[in-house]
């Protein structure tokens, strides 16, 4: 089990993940950055770059769009990571036509199994209308269960909205 499991929930531009960086700044760990975005048009590169110069020197970054499970049980114990982020890590895997259910189980596996300190970032999807289409339900649905069930697990929750963090569950940030 992490040292601490704390979740960042928050909509699109939210200010989720510059709160968890934050986080894991104020830990005083070495920090890893593991990063699930894949950039797939221009768009996206310029995100992950300014995302990266944003984020500035003393991360250590692992790119896995697909096997975080498996990068979280190779960290080794006494750093904080950040896991930016669980819905991109979730899409990959819908748009990969994996067995979400499985790996989901494994996600949660690996949270499990990870002996340093954790936050994970992730969208909050239940705050918007019903999706229109098939594959929007899908993913809507199994990225809630999703975060319902790193909630459960998680010491710490955190909603942010317009860059303002509200604690859920446990110590305030």
């Amino acid at each position: 089990m992490p040292a601490q499991l704390t979740l960042v929930l928050g909509g699109i531009a939210s200010g989720k993940s510059a709160f968890a960086e934050g986080l894991v700044r104020q830990s005083g760990k070495p920090m890893i950055y593991l990063a699930t975005a894949q950039a797939f048009d221009d768009e996206m590169t310029q995100k992950i770059a300014r995302h990266r110069k944003a984020r500035g020197p003393g991360w250590h970054t692992i790119e896995e769009p697909l096997a975080v499970a498996q990068r979280l049980r190779d960290i080794a114990a006494g750093h904080c990571v950040l896991l930016d982020c669980a819905t991109l890590w979730l899409s990959n895997h819908l748009l990969s036509d994996s067995d979400l259910e499985a790996e989901t189980h494994a996600l949660l596996a690996g949270l499990a199994d990870c002996t340093s300190d954790l936050v994970v970032v992730s969208n909050e999807v239940g705050l918007a209308g019903v999706p229109d289409n098939a594959l929007a339900r899908r993913f809507a649905n199994a990225q809630g269960r999703l975060n319902q069930s790193i909630a459960a697990r998680a010491a710490r929750v955190i909603l942010v909205t317009a860059g303002l963090p509200v604690t859920l569950k446990g110590p305030v940030a």
